[in-house]
């Protein structure tokens, strides 16, 4: 195991495709922020017979699939797994990827579901769900940046990066099925 991480750490960093791949995540990170912000303003009619009510528990599902798959990552790469810290990664930006998708659909068809318990386990969802919000809107460029360091052999820089990056990105991943949850009664 260790002779397979001296093989991937012996690998020539890629500087130029990483400069132009960090490129493209600030803009996709900017893409994505805007369509947020729109979502909760545009609202796009669906045809008749047509719903997306099933996503919600699509999105917390797909949350909690990530962060096993983000902990099943790190305890890959801890063993020197590398090839298969990288699968897994990959695996956890195509779940990724495919929560925004869903999430921005929904919202976009939908009206916000609000919060309607009382008490202090409403002060807890607020926490979790401000905590969460942050949070996700804060990491995505840096999950990008991250993902580009590791898969253009910038080792030292992945490494830097993953250290915070990490623990924020399954902050996010554990807090949306938790909020999901707690708002389900009221959808």
């Amino acid at each position: 195991m260790d002779s397979e991480r001296k093989q991937w750490l012996a690998r020539t960093p890629q500087d130029t495709l990483s400069k132009k791949l960090g490129i493209a995540a600030w803009i996709l990170s900017t893409v994505v922020l805007l369509l947020v912000v729109l979502m909760q303003k545009i609202k796009v009619p669906l045809p008749v017979g047509w719903s997306t009510d099933f996503l919600p528990p699509i999105h917390a599902g797909l949350n909690a699939v990530t962060a096993v798959v983000l902990l099943v990552s790190l305890s890959f790469i801890k063993l020197g797994q590398v090839k298969l810290h990288r699968t897994t990664m990959v695996l956890a930006m195509i779940l990724s990827i495919i929560f925004l998708l869903c999430y921005v659909a929904y919202h976009m068809t939908h009206e916000a579901t609000h919060y309607g318990g009382t008490g202090p386990l409403r002060t807890v969802y607020f926490i979790l769900l401000i905590t969460h919000i942050t949070l996700a809107a804060v990491s995505l460029p840096f999950i990008l940046f991250t993902f580009i360091a590791g898969w253009t052999n910038r080792f030292t820089a992945h490494r830097k990066l993953a250290r915070w990056v990490f623990p924020m990105w399954l902050c996010v991943a554990i807090t949306g099925p938790i909020c999901y949850w707690m708002l389900r009664p009221y959808y």
